[in-house]
């Protein structure tokens, strides 16, 4: 038998086991998505170029932090890298939306 990748994780019996304990990680990461679209959004207000939504250099710097820190705790780099890249992509959908919603009116 494999012990779980992180400390945190913690044995399971049974797949209820295992999905309840997804199912409370998810009620955890779904408010961090929430605060992080916060701060996306005001990047959007901030922001003076549509051009400026998509910095390459940004995502680089990000998916290559969080690579790292997966590696630094034993979580898969490879789930990790496509996890960002997805959620990054998403949010530059969103961001590009609320840049036009803001300037709108102006």
């Amino acid at each position: 038998m494999t012990s779980p990748a992180h400390p945190a994780v913690q044995h399971c019996e049974t797949m209820a086991d295992v999905r309840a304990h997804i199912d409370a990680l998810d009620a955890r990461i779904v408010p961090l998505l929430a605060e992080r679209s916060g701060y996306v959004a005001q990047a959007a207000r901030i922001k003076q170029s549509a051009d400026q939504v998509h910095d390459q250099a940004r995502i680089d710097f990000i998916v290559d932090r969080v690579t790292a820190m997966a590696r630094a705790q034993g979580a898969p780099e490879a789930v990790v890298e496509a996890t960002y890249r997805a959620m990054i992509d998403a949010f530059i959908t969103f961001e590009h939306a609320q840049f036009q919603q803001l300037r709108q009116g102006a």
